[in-house]
């Protein structure tokens, strides 16, 4: 899919600390999720002011993704048209994107570089957070977890979407195209490319 594809990052949230995370038996913590219009993605490392920023090396859960359509499909068929996105405690929703789809694969967005490592799966703090039920209904529905490979910032708006293999492809095919074309210039034009595997 050389180009990209068009896709929509409608919210983006990020808390300073832990509601769920790490209270199992215990009640759930109270530090807010925050709406925000865009973040710092660090290599390694996680998100700017996140509460897994810097949690450990190598984490699977850098940064979290969530779809939009999924978001919507819920609120319905829960009766819940006022639910905010926030409950979820993902950091970023995003329309447009089959999630499960970018599990072992490595993309960008906005420029930013990501390597899906996982389903986000939901926990038992989903029924209360949300709604009864909601746990289950989340199920392979939870969002994407992911580590930030090349850093940048993510903003909220129209965004494009490739996979990093394409890109890698793309540059290669434009970096022999100028090369050749340069030759062409010169008089000397090159008899064939290797092929790109």
């Amino acid at each position: 899919m050389f180009g990209g594809v068009d896709v929509h990052i409608r919210q983006i949230f990020v808390s300073p600390g832990h509601n769920y995370f790490g209270h199992h038996g215990q009640p759930a913590g109270g530090e807010p999720t925050v709406e925000v219009d865009s973040i710092r993605c660090v290599a390694g490392r996680g998100i700017e002011g996140d509460r897994f920023f810097d949690y450990k090396e190598d984490y699977k859960g850098q940064i979290t993704f969530f779809a939009w359509e999924a978001y919507e499909t819920l609120k319905r068929e829960f009766s819940l048209p006022a639910l905010s996105a926030g409950a979820f405690r993902r950091n970023v929703l995003v329309a447009g994107l089959h999630l499960a789809g970018l599990e072992g694969q490595r993309f960008v967005v906005q420029g930013v570089e990501f390597e899906g490592s996982g389903e986000a799966k939901p926990c038992y703090w989903m029924n209360e957070a949300v709604a009864p039920g909601a746990e289950e209904w989340l199920r392979g529905r939870g969002g994407l977890r992911a580590r930030i490979t090349r850093g940048g910032m993510l903003r909220t708006g129209p965004a494009n979407f490739a996979f990093s293999a394409d890109m890698e492809v793309e540059s290669t095919l434009s970096l022999r195209s100028n090369a050749a074309t340069v030759a062409a210039l010169e008089g000397n034009r090159p008899k064939a490319w290797p092929s790109v595997e």
